[in-house]
């Protein structure tokens, strides 16, 4: 299989990776030397940690989708992390979905439904420190499961516009990025 020809996708944390794939860095390290993604992909992907070079992508087209009511992962780093991505020149757009919480495409959760004790980084700030290691950007030290800018309760739910229209707008993308009629 010639990755050139593929895209990769990915939800919430798995979104994660489909967006940093798109990382000239992360690529270097994690895949083949000749080879990467035709376009990446991610739907409610967290944005909340910068990277060292996150804005030196491989130059393929990135595509986010996010609801602006994700109270479990946050929208407002991607818009960040966005016009970063835009200033250096990259091909990347972030399509908002105003009343979608997280996993808006998942028709199982039709009535939404409260996780009152999952814990969410919503709030906090982090970057990638010396060595790789996570430091909380507003005080300065390691990030862990302890930090106190985690949180708990989040919402997750499904909508059906939000989800019909990323459908549209994924399968468009991937028609146009590999040529298909």
């Amino acid at each position: 299989i010639d990755p050139a020809r593929i895209a990769v996708m990915g939800f919430s944390l798995g979104g994660a990776a489909g967006l940093y794939s798109s990382n000239e860095r992360f690529r270097k390290i994690y895949g083949p030397s000749t080879t990467q993604f035709a376009a990446h992909i991610a739907l409610y992907a967290g944005c909340d940690l910068i990277y060292h070079d996150d804005t030196k992508t491989t130059g393929k087209p990135i595509r986010l989708f996010h609801g602006a009511a994700d109270d479990w992962v946050s929208i407002v780093p991607c818009r960040s992390y966005v016009e970063r991505l835009k200033k250096a020149g990259a091909d990347v757009t972030l399509t908002e979905f105003a009343d979608a919480y997280h996993a808006y495409d998942v028709s199982y959760f039709a009535t939404p439904v409260t996780l009152p004790n999952a814990p969410t980084i919503r709030n906090c700030s982090l970057e990638e420190g010396e060595n790789g290691e996570i430091i909380n950007s507003k005080t300065g030290k390691p990030f862990d499961g302890k930090d106190p800018c985690i949180e708990k309760g989040v919402h997750i739910g499904y909508n059906a516009a939000a989800y019909q229209a990323t459908l549209i707008a994924v399968k468009d993308f991937l028609r146009a990025t590999f040529n298909i009629k």
